[in-house]
């Protein structure tokens, strides 16, 4: 077994001691406190030092990506003006692996003065941070991974690892859906997944060229080559936009394979045209769009039509488009 293993081993078991000894109606205790605090429209404020105050920040973050306002507080700066994030019906989680971290000590009087409950991440019972606290959630460990048994691992891990379980409970209890976390990540591909929408994406009808289904051959590939777009869409009114059709690269390629040379010059948009091409609603997701685009088996689609319910054309959608989004199917 190497080193790595062995520590990470180490850690994963005081995580597990953790979960054995957590008191569960302190844990109960916490998740009303929780409740009242949001239910009030109070914050979630998370602090400690140092490391613990670095953990403190992720579980800050954790709780925002939730929809709840967390913020983290520097005790350092606390009481030098910071203190006025804090007000009544907030909620604070403080961090502190000895239960005598001095800052955090002096900061408890004035978020009680507030009536801010205070739930205790600690390594040690019967510490002053202990005493201070409505709630306290048991971090203590035998040792710390660290081979000198000084630096802060496995206290942290376990405070952190206690701190994610309390928000993975919090989506459980609360019901927090994909879509409620992905409002709150709309950069990530889960996100983007279920909030962009194909009329984010789509080229405007407005710069989409439209034929007129008597159209020939040297009109057709002059519109389909004009500003790269790669498709046109066919309409007897150029006014209202209703599409009849579509023409793509390949509808091209594969018209002109199947017409003798000679017939070429005959060839009208009407003759070349998808005439029930796969359309969608602007309010399609953008991923339903690439994975219609993607696992269409009949022939590749590299361009969807956007339409309203009357096939009044609202714009293209390119596959193209839609992989610059940075979207991922899989």
């Amino acid at each position: 077994m190497s080193a790595l293993t062995n520590y990470l081993l180490i850690e994963a078991e005081a995580i597990a001691n953790t979960a054995k000894k957590l008191d569960e109606s302190e844990v109960e205790t916490a998740f009303k406190i929780l409740k009242s605090c949001f239910k009030n429209k109070g914050k979630l404020i998370t602090s400690g030092v140092g490391k613990s105050g670095i953990v403190a920040r992720k579980i800050a973050a954790t709780f925002s990506s939730l929809g709840i306002t967390a913020i983290y507080l520097n005790p350092l700066d606390a009481l030098h003006g910071d203190l006025g994030i804090a007000a009544q019906n907030d909620v604070a989680i403080l961090l502190s692996n000895s239960g005598e971290t001095k800052e955090i000590i002096e900061i408890i009087p004035h978020l009680k003065a507030r009536e801010i409950k205070c739930i205790g991440i600690i390594g040690r019972k019967n510490s002053n941070i202990f005493k201070a606290c409505d709630v306290f959630l048991d971090s203590s460990v035998d040792r710390e991974s660290c081979p000198l048994n000084l630096a802060p691992t496995t206290s942290t891990s376990v405070a952190l690892a206690i701190g994610d379980a309390l928000a993975t409970v919090w989506i459980e209890r609360e019901k927090v859906s994909r879509k409620d976390f992905a409002n709150n990540h709309p950069a990530g591909n889960l996100g983007k997944q279920l909030t962009l929408q194909a009329q984010d994406l789509m080229i405007p009808s407005t710069s989409i060229k439209f034929l007129n289904p008597e159209e020939g051959l040297m009109q057709i590939i002059e519109y389909l080559t004009k500003d790269g777009m790669g498709a046109c869409c066919v309409s007897k009114d150029n006014e209202t936009k209703k599409i009849i059709g579509l023409i793509t690269d390949g509808d091209l390629r594969r018209g002109l394979k199947k017409h003798p040379s000679n017939e070429w010059s005959k060839l009208r948009a009407k003759d070349l045209m998808t005439c029930d091409p796969i359309t969608i609603s602007k309010k399609t997701l953008a991923i339903e769009a690439l994975k219609l685009m993607e696992n269409n088996r009949k022939k590749s689609i590299g361009i969807l039509p956007i339409v309203n319910k009357d096939m009044i054309c609202l714009g293209l959608l390119r596959l193209h488009d839609l992989i610059q989004s940075g979207l991922s199917n899989s």
